[in-house]
């Protein structure tokens, strides 16, 4: 069997494997297992299973090296399973729960339907990915948490490997609960913050912020970044923004960003940056996860951010490789 073979083989039997994640992920099995091993009876009563059916997922999982068997019918968790708890600092759970949120499954097994006439299948039967999450309470909390739990790498390599002016303000557009701003400010005592997004999100971001004893340095502002945003910024930070929409609709954020600024301002935008060769990268991942949920949302290459920037009066300028797979691309006045 060729290299090839064992490539496709593996993707197909991926997607069982991926039900048996989501399975160990959505049932919590790694926190009942916290404490030590379990047989399958005791790990089904505290999770709320059926037995039978938990045993033959507890197989699969084996096989993945999650569980070890110490005994007959009793697992304990591995090191690699215990990424699945939920207070482990590099949890995977979150975002394996996401990916198995209805919308999200039907938009990836209705790629091919996405494909053949280029609108997304899941935009379709659902609208906009928010104005879904804002009618789907359970989704948009999982979502909350899988977007926090994913900004925490990105976070603390944006502070470490970034250099900002040191008593500057930020405005954070679309800044969602503030954790960005905020980390951002304790990690740059004279800065101040300026969190801007829409009305329904601002509350959480004023009282995450309150929590984090910043509310005398940052200011929570409701707006929506297409009408306009918050003036006199010396740094703009775009985290996982502009992907969600097409050129055109990047085009404009930046813009109404340029025209806000103050003179000698920069662009931050947090992205992954998709490389220009064949090798895997998590981007390309990313990127057909956008396709198969917005209409014209995209991850883009490095050029390609440069030409939305040079439409929208901004120029190219550092970008620092922040781990994880996302950068900082920086832009600043052409």
């Amino acid at each position: 069997m060729t290299y090839s073979d064992d490539l496709l083989w593996g993707a197909v039997g991926d997607l069982s494997r991926f039900a048996a994640l989501l399975t160990m992920a959505e049932l919590g099995l790694a926190d009942h297992l916290a404490s030590g091993p379990l047989s399958t009876d005791e790990l089904a009563e505290r999770a709320g299973a059926h037995a039978p059916a938990l045993r033959r997922v507890l197989r699969e999982l084996a096989a993945m090296d999650l569980l070890r068997p110490v005994a007959p019918d009793v697992h304990e968790l591995t090191e690699k399973g215990g990424a699945l708890r939920s207070d482990a600092t590099d949890s995977v759970r979150a975002s394996i729960r996401m990916l198995g949120e209805e919308g999200f499954w039907y938009a990836l097994g209705m790629l091919p339907a996405t494909v053949r006439d280029g609108g997304s299948a899941f935009a379709k039967r659902y609208g906009h990915l928010y104005d879904y999450l804002a009618k789907n309470p359970t989704s948009s909390r999982l979502f909350d948490d899988y977007m926090k739990r994913r900004a925490i790498p990105l976070t603390q390599g944006l502070v470490q490997r970034y250099t900002f002016p040191p008593t500057a303000t930020m405005v954070d557009v679309a800044g969602g609960k503030g954790h960005i701003l905020a980390t951002v400010l304790h990690a740059n005592p004279e800065m101040r913050g300026i969190l801007v997004d829409l009305e329904h999100v601002t509350a959480h971001a004023t009282a995450t912020l309150a929590a984090e004893g910043l509310s005398d340095r940052a200011e929570v502002v409701a707006g929506d970044f297409f009408a306009g945003v918050p003036g006199g910024g010396d740094v703009y930070l775009l985290a996982s923004v502009l992907h969600n929409w097409d050129d055109d609709d990047a085009v404009k954020i930046l813009r109404n960003v340029r025209e806000a600024m103050n003179p000698g301002g920069r662009v931050l935008v947090l992205e992954v940056v998709l490389p220009d060769d064949t090798v895997p990268h998590l981007g390309k991942d990313l990127d057909l996860r956008m396709l198969a949920i917005f209409n014209g949302g995209a991850e883009r290459s490095r050029d390609e951010y440069a030409a939305l920037f040079a439409q929208a009066g901004l120029a190219l300028g550092e970008v620092v490789e922040l781990g994880s797979g996302a950068s900082l691309i920086e832009a600043v006045p052409s």
